[in-house]
């Protein structure tokens, strides 16, 4: 790997990080209840949410610092 590689992969981890927060906040999931685990079909279904919450999140600081 070329050091801009590791470069570029080291600030999409650090961006992918920073947005968690905001990523989760926009996904609205709700923890699992008690004792109770997710199904495969279960776990698939939020983790699809999140992939789309994290485009949401990413889209969205984007434009707020463009518009700055």
């Amino acid at each position: 790997m070329s050091q801009t590689n590791v470069e570029e992969i080291k600030r999409r981890y650090k961006e992918f990080l920073e947005l968690i927060p905001v990523t989760l906040a926009i996904a609205g999931l709700p923890p699992s209840e008690g004792q109770r685990y997710f199904t495969t079909e279960q776990l698939e279904l939020r983790g699809q949410v999140l992939v789309n919450a994290y485009k949401v999140a990413r889209n969205v600081v984007r434009e707020a610092v463009k518009g700055s």
